[in-house]
């Protein structure tokens, strides 16, 4: 399923998607995220008042934004509307983006693995029922399929005697630490990571990342100066996913930002181009209420590029 070839029109119907969200009103907020702001006694609007500020006064990251947009060939905006739906419904920026330096040495001296009841990630992988994946030699392609096969063959799931937790494989074999499942400015899973570093390497230059060394990838993803760069390929990865599938989403930041929230876009943008394609079935992507926000709140957030 996950590499079913991208429609033969997709190329020639390209479908340039409209700036704007689809949705007249603010999909439902997940309860978890509800329950996060409940328990550090604080609002979705003081969280995103926050995030606001420090963009607005950090110039050192708001130069790296721009950097990092250029060098991905995205426009600034995805960036920024990334960071701001993620520290509005998911955790709450820190004061000073420098803090996240200080935490990423402390996870590079940590003694840690990526396994899931004792079995590496990558011991795991080498299961026939990965053998699809085997020759898919770009890492976006490789870890997604990966994910893929997780989902249709163990997650729930008793096999061999050994029982799956309905546990998605990012929160199964890469959240090794009890403190979450992502981090950083960026607030990006390893896993994720792991899918963009061939684009970041070929973009950016930082070595590419490996399982077999977890200490690195935390070390990317929790120091804000790289963090931002792995943001922009997120991004870039995302926009380029739909766009094989024939759907050109570069001037609608709130759909980058849903997809950097729900992750796995080859899988998104095939089921899109699946339904497109069907008589009456759904002709444009969607945004959800962390994508919505971005779109809804965008002469605001676009006056943070403009020095305003």
């Amino acid at each position: 399923m996950f590499l079913s070839a991208a429609s033969a029109d997709a190329a020639r119907d390209m479908v340039l998607v409209p700036p704007g969200n689809r949705f007249s009103e603010q999909p439902a907020v997940p309860s978890a995220s509800a329950l996060r702001a409940k328990a550090f006694a604080t609002t979705y609007e003081e969280k995103y008042q926050k995030i606001l500020t420090v963009l607005r006064q950090d110039k050192s990251l708001m130069q790296q934004i721009r950097k990092a947009a250029q060098a991905y060939g995205i426009d600034p905006m995805h960036i920024v509307g990334a960071l701001v739906g993620e520290h509005t419904y998911n955790i709450t920026i820190v004061d000073r983006v420098q803090s996240y330096y200080v935490k990423a040495l402390a996870y590079s001296k940590a003694d840690f693995s990526f396994s899931y009841k004792g079995v590496s990630v990558q011991s795991f992988v080498k299961k026939p029922e990965f053998a699809r994946c085997d020759a898919l030699t770009a890492s976006n392609d490789l870890w997604e399929c990966r994910d893929e096969v997780w989902d249709e063959n163990f997650r729930g799931r008793t096999i061999d005697d050994v029982s799956y937790e309905n546990l998605t494989f990012q929160r199964a074999f890469f959240q090794p630490f009890y403190a979450g499942q992502t981090f950083g400015l960026g607030q990006i899973s390893p896993l994720t990571a792991l899918e963009v570093t061939d684009l970041v390497h070929a973009t950016s230059g930082l070595p590419k990342l490996s399982p077999d060394d977890p200490q690195a990838i935390y070390r990317d993803i929790m120091d804000p100066s790289r963090s931002v760069l792995y943001i922009a390929a997120i991004i870039k990865d995302a926009i380029d996913a739909y766009r094989d599938q024939g759907f050109d989403i570069s001037g609608n930041p709130g759909l980058t930002a849903t997809l950097y929230n729900v992750g796995q876009p080859r899988r998104r943008a095939l089921a899109l181009r699946q339904d497109a394609d069907r008589p009456g079935g759904r002709k444009l992507p969607e945004e959800n209420y962390y994508g919505w926000l971005v779109n809804d709140k965008l002469p605001e957030l676009r006056g943070l590029l403009n020095g305003s």
